[in-house]
């Protein structure tokens, strides 16, 4: 048939169907076309966290109990938390100051009630190396004031506090702040009602008698600038065994306040500023104030001086007043 002639009609009256050509269909590609775009360069820090931050350091401690369970369980307590790091344990008295020596820690946690040598009687000797935080059951008002004289930074009774009140006083303690719980709070309650501390004499079961046979105090590199407690204590003592070679002083002619006359019984006593701040109920601050000016009165320039001064033991120098 002719290209021309278009095909007859069919018995309905349509022109016959002639199918359309077939094309073959262009294929799907399984793969999406590379984009013409330059890929995009992430900024390091979309993906890198970057330099870490440097770890603070742990605050570092030592715990002398003679109950193993108790050094387990405080162990776990503190080592718990994230910046703070039991570096080593002790069982008694002379073993905490080994501790302390090797590890040089910021803070010891120091039992009363230890065999051997006991915790009144290591303390003089802990205190000089570090900070040192009673933990204790002992709850005796004589031992409380004892601990404290000798230098204890702060005082616990075990069943008195909390296990976010231990960590934060053992933070504290680092940081030269004091804390007390209920029993020891109210022996200085008393001190300041009674404006003296009770009467020394021995404590309760021998505690503090092993004190002859303690360790040996730290080279003189190791202790505070300022005289340590356990300096003071043999220029303390000495005034009261000399006999009748000593008059008594005559302290009006110094002019202290009846507040300076507290304070400086309090140094006279082994206290610490912070101790006396905390017998005190004043600032640290304040108490420094406080010796400032007695030092003045005193004329004295150092702790040891003014308490010979105070205590009358002070040698006389006729081309110097009082």
């Amino acid at each position: 048939m002719p290209d021309d002639v278009s095909p007859a009609p069919n018995r309905y009256g349509a022109a016959a169907h002639r199918p359309a050509p077939q094309h073959p269909s262009p294929s799907i590609p399984l793969t999406p076309a590379p984009d013409p775009r330059p890929p995009a360069i992430p900024s390091p820090s979309a993906f890198s966290p970057g330099p870490a931050a440097p770890a603070a350091e742990r605050l570092r401690v030592v715990v002398a109990d003679d109950n193993p369970v108790v050094r387990a369980g405080l162990g776990v307590l503190l080592s718990g938390r994230a910046d703070i790091q039991v570096v080593a344990e002790a069982a008694d008295g002379r073993e905490a100051y080994e501790r302390t020596l090797e590890h040089r820690p910021d803070v010891v946690l120091l039992d009363v009630r230890m065999p051997g040598v006991d915790g009144i009687s290591a303390l003089p000797h802990l205190v000089g190396i570090a900070p040192v935080l009673m933990l204790t059951y002992s709850r005796e008002s004589e031992i409380v004031h004892e601990a404290l004289r000798l230098g204890a930074g702060g005082y616990l009774v075990h069943g008195e506090f909390t296990a976010n009140q231990l960590v934060q006083a053992v933070r504290d303690t680092k940081d030269g702040r004091a804390n007390f719980t209920v029993t020891a709070a109210d022996a200085l309650l008393a001190h300041m009602r009674h404006g003296a501390p009770p009467q020394r004499g021995p404590l309760p079961e021998g505690l503090g008698s092993a004190l002859a046979t303690a360790p040996a105090p730290p080279p003189p590199h190791a202790a505070e600038t300022s005289e340590s407690l356990s300096q003071l204590q043999p220029v303390v003592g000495q005034s009261s065994v000399s006999g009748g070679s000593v008059s008594t002083p005559n302290r009006q002619q110094y002019g202290l306040s009846s507040r300076e006359v507290e304070v400086m019984d309090l140094i006279a006593s082994g206290m610490s500023n912070q101790q006396i701040a905390a017998t005190c109920f004043i600032s640290e601050k304040t108490v420094k104030n406080h010796i400032n000016r007695i030092f003045t009165k005193l004329h004295s320039a150092t702790r040891s001086e003014a308490i010979a001064h105070w205590l009358g033991t002070a040698p006389r120098n006729p081309g110097r007043q009082p």
